[in-house]
């Protein structure tokens, strides 16, 4: 049989370590410091992209999961491609692992 795992609670507390950030999470930060960085604000991105602001600032905030084709608009709006967006994400995953 398998191993008994036990949910946290006063006799069991959870680890300590942070869980692991979700890829919308990572993607959204990295739009949001993107965004921030070219001093623009949500609407005009959104506008850009052909996206709500509501939209965009749920993706921002990894609330959103965009499918592959918000992902592209988005990161055009922001003179990004998919790829170099992807990059970033995972040069930053993996500065946070090594630190």
């Amino acid at each position: 049989m398998g191993e008994i795992l036990r949910f946290p609670g006063r006799d069991h507390p959870a680890p300590a370590s942070a869980p692991e950030p979700l890829w919308r999470e990572l993607v959204g930060r990295e739009l949001h410091l993107e965004r921030t960085r070219r001093g623009e604000r949500l609407v005009d991105v959104a506008e850009r992209a052909g996206v709500s602001m509501q939209y965009l600032s749920e993706v921002e905030r990894g609330l959103k999961d965009p499918s592959s084709e918000m992902l592209h608009a988005i990161a055009g709006s922001l003179d990004l491609t998919v790829r170099e967006l992807a990059g970033r994400v995972n040069a930053y995953d993996a500065l946070c692992l090594a630190a």
